[in-house]
């Protein structure tokens, strides 16, 4: 399904939603997360895709590969651990703690019974273990029922207490909000709730590094040259990753940003429907999707401040298409093979229903002349699945595209 988002404003970037998410914070973070050797390794490639692009009737198509920025295999690595950092100075402000200390580990013994706590689908959580093992705090990470043991492993090797309950992920979201106050904990979440919002402020903020690495480095203050897209397409979940990338392109660009068509599980459309209700709303779906890190069944109400007026298109998709959009990209159909995961390939998902209808090409202004740029969010973050869903192993189609780099 689609729908034209009737809360669209086209203005320059509002006053308000700039003290919240800034150009500025963006490249702070980057910043901070650059020192973190382990974990972050620089910007994420972005892949032109040809073939994909002359099959889908558009000028040019780049995905932006966030599986091989770091060993973490997502996007993720960019918002829960730059939240953490800031969570921290606020927490000790006359500490002289600074971020790269803390990624360093020079102040675990400061930080050994501190508690974090975080609800996940499995990406997040990972990454909220990893920096919590780097700067030597203690970490809890809640999973629900449908959080498989091949996505659980990797978070409890990071050292996180893993609790593990009955439910969808918005009961393990409740639950961790609930243990944090029995037990003084501090919620380190990427979707927000009445009377918290800075954590997941912080989450989306990193975010929008990603935006921020499409600019020339030589271009970091200026409005133009942009990266020239006319088309973004951006996955949903609870609305995070989406408003951290709009708001960069919406500062930078204002009026001129790109169309933007935010991507969801046709069970898990809780933007679709806060869309349809003029407010962050809960989906009426079963919640259950292959795609695990958007199978989420409530809006983050502070997401919803950025999205509501700046997101152009709402649509929503089958599983069925994303596992089609996995094996499009593992095969290489555009010449180079990519590796994306269930929620990875959600956004070509959308693209390809959109190119395959005359209706829907004209809706969104889908022309020949078009750019259009997907953000692949996740890499094989679930191995066994991954080659169940793609026909093949992740080592397969790594080993591909590095023959494809090497010709």
């Amino acid at each position: 399904m689609l729908l034209t988002n009737p809360h669209l404003v086209r203005c320059a970037y509002p006053a308000p939603l700039q003290q919240l998410l800034n150009v500025d914070t963006a490249q702070e973070s980057r910043r901070w997360l650059s020192g973190w050797r382990s974990q972050f390794s620089g910007p994420s490639p972005v892949w032109a895709l040809p073939g994909l692009a002359r099959q889908m009737g558009v000028a040019h198509i780049d995905l932006k590969d966030e599986s091989s920025r770091s060993p973490l295999g997502s996007f993720k690595v960019l918002g829960a651990p730059v939240a953490l950092l800031r969570l921290i100075l606020r927490h000790w402000p006359e500490s002289g703690f600074s971020p790269a200390d803390l990624l360093a580990g020079r102040h675990a013994a400061q930080l050994k019974d501190w508690v974090v706590i975080s609800a996940t689908d499995g990406n997040h959580g990972r990454a909220l273990a990893a920096a919590a093992q780097s700067v030597g705090c203690r970490c809890v990470i809640v999973l629900h029922a449908q959080v498989s043991p091949e996505r659980e492993a990797p978070i409890a090797a990071l050292g996180a207490e893993i609790v593990r309950i009955a439910g969808n992920y918005d009961a393990s979201v409740h639950e961790a909000a609930r243990l944090a106050a029995v037990n003084g904990w501090q919620v380190v979440s990427d979707t927000s709730y009445p009377g918290y919002e800075d954590v997941p402020r912080d989450v989306m903020q990193g975010y929008a590094i990603i935006a921020d690495e499409l600019w020339p480095a030589d271009q970091a203050h200026a409005q133009t040259p942009d990266p020239g897209y006319s088309h973004v397409m951006l996955q949903g979940g609870v609305g995070g990753f989406a408003a951290g990338v709009l708001s960069y392109f919406w500062e930078r660009l204002g009026a001129q940003r790109p169309v933007v068509v935010v991507v969801e599980p046709q069970q898990a459309d809780c933007l679709y429907q806060s869309a349809l209700q003029g407010q962050a709303a809960a989906t009426a779906g079963t919640v259950d999707s292959v795609m695990a890190g958007l199978a989420c069944g409530e809006a983050s109400p502070l997401a919803w401040r950025f999205l509501q007026p700046g997101v152009d298109f709402f649509m929503t998709v089958s599983d069925e298409a994303a596992v089609k959009a996995i094996g499009v990209l593992a095969r290489g159909d555009a010449g180079d093979p990519v590796l994306s995961g269930e929620s990875g390939a959600a956004g070509l998902a959308g693209l390809q229903a959109l190119a395959a209808s005359a209706a829907w090409r004209d809706q969104v202004g889908l022309e020949a002349s078009s750019r259009v740029l997907l953000i692949s969010t996740e890499g094989a973050t679930a191995p066994a699945l991954y080659a169940e869903l793609a026909g093949c192993s992740a080592e397969q189609v790594l080993q591909a595209q590095a023959d494809w780099l090497t010709r």
